[in-house]
């Protein structure tokens, strides 16, 4: 369980720390896979910081529960992005979906561990 606690959190930041840096930054990329600086831009961009926080938080204090309802919440909101996007082609829609699937292992270990 523990292994795969640290896996999906260092993954967070592993991905959320370029990502962040970029749309902090305007680089090139961003407007490709997320669209033009905007407001709504700046509503995703607070949410993958506040993500990336309690990711660092948890990867130093590793409270199951905690780890457990980070993970859902993102797991839920990746796996809806095709459908919120319109497509599955788009590089954001495609790595959410492939980090979901790494937090829903990370997810069954945990509860697994708790029965």
């Amino acid at each position: 369980m523990n292994l795969m606690i640290k896996l999906s959190l260092a993954l967070n930041i592993l991905v959320l720390v370029p990502v962040c840096g970029s749309l902090l930054t305007g680089a090139g990329w961003t407007l490709a896979a997320y669209g033009p600086a905007s407001p709504a831009r700046g509503i995703l961009l607070s949410i993958y910081l506040a993500i990336l926080v309690v990711s660092v938080g948890l990867l130093f204090k590793p409270v199951p529960a905690m780890v457990a309802a980070l993970l859902i919440v993102q797991i839920v909101y990746k796996v809806t992005t095709p459908f919120t996007v319109g497509t599955i082609a788009n590089p954001v829609v495609l790595s959410n979906l492939a980090i979901a699937a790494v937090h829903a292992a990370t997810v069954a270990t945990i509860f697994q561990a708790k029965s």
